[in-house]
């Protein structure tokens, strides 16, 4: 990949990182929720999800899913759903303690299920693959930097590491990290409620943006 168009994938792979969406309010979410250093997981799930679809695009199958209208819809709503499910589970948390919220943190066995690397990975997984957008918009995305005349595997390879490497840090350095100085608002239980709902009724909204928005 020539340089010049390698630049220009970063500064479209910083672009689309940095506009909201489910990845970002589930990262932020995760950070309030079981701190900073763990939300890591829930990034990292997020990252096998777009390889996934990456190599969903790369293998042909993308064109499937943006013209198979009913496969579309079904994976749509089946995405919907599921940040549903998690909007209304942070509506229903209760908030914790100062001194539990501080031991959550700090020990992993005091951790809610929900919030243990594996559940938290799992999430980032579903959210970003039960997302069939994010396939159709791979399928228009990736061509542009591809060139026929030159080694595919090693063209897709350099894009899924750019991809990948810019995802992780906007997503672990900068929501985790803007959710992280919300921390001590979350100290107390009015706080808590009060971010639980926020984000609670992110989720919903952002379901019903990849529902009901073409």
């Amino acid at each position: 990949m020539q340089l010049s168009l390698w630049w220009t994938l970063v500064g479209a792979c910083l672009l689309i990182s940095f506009t909201p969406g489910a990845g970002a309010i589930s990262t932020m979410a995760n950070a309030l929720a079981a701190g900073w250093a763990r939300s890591i997981w829930g990034v990292l799930g997020q990252q096998v999800a777009l390889v996934i679809h990456i190599v969903i695009v790369a293998l042909g199958v993308g064109v499937l899913v943006a013209t198979n209208h009913w496969l579309f819809t079904a994976i749509r709503w089946a995405g919907a759903a599921y940040l549903v499910f998690l909007g209304v589970r942070q509506w229903l948390d209760r908030p914790m303690g100062s001194a539990q919220l501080e031991a959550e943190v700090a020990q992993d066995t005091a951790m809610p299920s929900h919030l243990r690397p594996w559940p938290m990975f799992r999430r980032g997984l579903l959210v970003n693959l039960t997302n069939p957008k994010a396939i159709v918009f791979f399928l228009a995305f990736t061509p542009q930097f591809i060139r026929l005349d030159a080694d595919l595997l090693t063209q897709y390879a350099i894009f899924t590491i750019t991809v990948v490497t810019i995802d992780v840090i906007v997503m672990w350095f900068f929501f985790a990290l803007a959710a992280k100085g919300l921390r001590r608002f979350m100290r107390e239980d009015g706080g808590q409620r009060f971010v639980n709902r926020i984000f609670g009724t992110l989720f919903v909204l952002v379901a019903g943006l990849l529902v009901f928005i073409d």
